[in-house]
């Protein structure tokens, strides 16, 4: 009694002794416009229609003149000129904690699974800024996926922040939950952005399963959400794995997709005025991306350990959200529609992908067997041409020949079934075993 006594006597203070209420004056599209309240950009605001219908919660996205600027978070139903605006002096908190784990939740923090409510006391601010520069530990130990490709030649670290790139049916949500399953990570954070509806549950279930979910959080905004939500999403992911992080843990934080999360934000830039620039995505867009994507990585305690995909329009992977996202992340992984139609899964196109951070995480000999596996790969890329239609000639380049050699076991080392994890002792030596087969003369 005493403790809450003396909390309630540290408040007290700083609350104000009466509330300034605003009103609405006008809704165009998904903007809506009120005299007041005094807010904040991003502060959290409640719009009371007052015939009955519940409370509209919105956000403030801009201003005009001295007008508030307000996007809701959910239906519109009942708002009507005159109508009251009540702010909250702070921005959207979300639940945190281990009771989130095998939870699936929207983007403002409500569970959707109809397990009940989220019995969690802890809240974390949805909106918050990256750690200091200086306050990040060093990425110095690996992550491991289970993913045979991934770990022997594309060697992540824990921290790192790696995209997935692909264009739409090639293979991301089957990659991400052979990850979830597999990866060597205390909790998993999952952001499921402007999704179909129907892909949910099957993520859950088939890609996901029940061992994955076991130590996961999904938070989820299909795509017939309004756009800030979707946004919200993103933020709200993004703080339910930094309250996990603070606490010492290995957080794996999966996102599908960039690229809807940035559409969000274009829909909410343009409906407050802002002029389209790069293929009609606005500045905010560019904006928006490195302050998600930084609040990743290590902190003074734990790490996140981050997996963004991008859907890239017609394969081009050099299209503008996804030339922002490979400059601000640690790596990037291709997925190859091409190899896909060959029935190779996962479709990681090799010779296209990188991990920065893997020469901080491998040992020398481990960065030369990948390089030398990669050179094999790319001297048959080159000559795929002239072998398929019989018109190379052995002898004509060494290299080529030894790729010709060992394809067989190339792509049986880069083919993995999903229920099947490789550890990262077999997937060195499986590795060691190509590099050092003989060539027949």
């Amino acid at each position: 009694m005493i403790e809450s006594l003396a909390r309630l006597q540290s408040v007290l203070p700083g609350v104000s002794r009466c509330e300034v209420l605003g009103r609405v004056e006008k809704m165009v599209g998904l903007v809506i416009e009120s005299e007041g309240p005094s807010a904040r950009l991003g502060d959290l605001c409640y719009i009371e229609p007052g015939d009955g219908s519940p409370h509209v919660a919105c956000e403030v996205v801009g201003f005009r003149s001295e007008n508030v600027l307000l996007m809701p978070l959910g239906e519109v139903t009942g708002v009507r000129a005159g109508s009251l605006v009540r702010g909250t002096g702070s921005c959207l908190r979300v639940p945190v904690g281990p009771e989130l784990l095998g939870r699936a939740i929207d983007g403002l923090g409500r569970p959707l699974d109809g397990k009940g409510p989220v019995m969690s006391h802890s809240t974390y601010p949805s909106l918050a800024a990256p750690p200091n520069a200086l306050d990040r530990q060093m990425i110095a130990d690996r992550f491991t996926t289970g993913v045979r490709a991934i770990d022997g030649l594309l060697t992540m670290g824990v921290g790192q922040r790696v995209g997935i790139f692909a264009g739409s049916g090639v293979g991301k949500s089957t990659l991400l939950g052979m990850i979830a399953r597999h990866g060597l990570a205390d909790v998993n954070v999952i952001a499921l952005i402007g999704e179909r509806g129907r892909e949910v549950r099957e993520f859950m279930s088939n890609d996901l399963g029940p061992d994955g979910l076991a130590k996961s959080v999904v938070v989820c905004a299909t795509s017939d959400e309004p756009a800030l939500v979707r946004i919200k999403a993103s933020m709200t992911a993004t703080a339910i794995a930094e309250a996990f992080r603070d606490q010492g843990l290995n957080v794996l934080l999966m996102m599908d997709s960039v690229t809807r999360f940035a559409m969000a934000q274009r829909e909410i830039g343009l409906a407050v005025g802002e002029p389209p620039s790069t293929k009609g995505y606005t500045p905010s867009v560019f904006a928006l991306l490195p302050r998600l994507m930084e609040r990743a990585g290590c902190g003074r305690r734990g790490a996140i350990t981050a997996i963004y995909t991008v859907l890239v329009d017609g394969d081009d992977t050099n299209e503008p959200v996804a030339d922002a996202t490979r400059a601000i992340l640690d790596g990037h992984i291709v997925l190859s529609r091409a190899l896909t139609s060959r029935g190779h899964y996962p479709p990681i196109d090799i010779s296209q992908s990188l991990s920065r951070v893997m020469p901080m995480v491998s040992s020398q000999e481990e960065v030369g067997r990948a390089n030398r596996f990669r050179e094999l790969v790319a001297a048959h890329q080159d000559a795929e041409d002239l072998i398929s239609v019989g018109a190379y000639k052995a002898g004509t380049k060494p290299v080529v020949d030894e790729a010709v050699a060992k394809w067989d076991q190339i792509t049986a080392y880069l083919r993995q079934d999903k229920n099947e994890p490789a550890d990262p002792e077999s997937t060195q030596v499986r590795l060691q075993e190509i590099i050092d087969a003989p060539v027949p003369v």
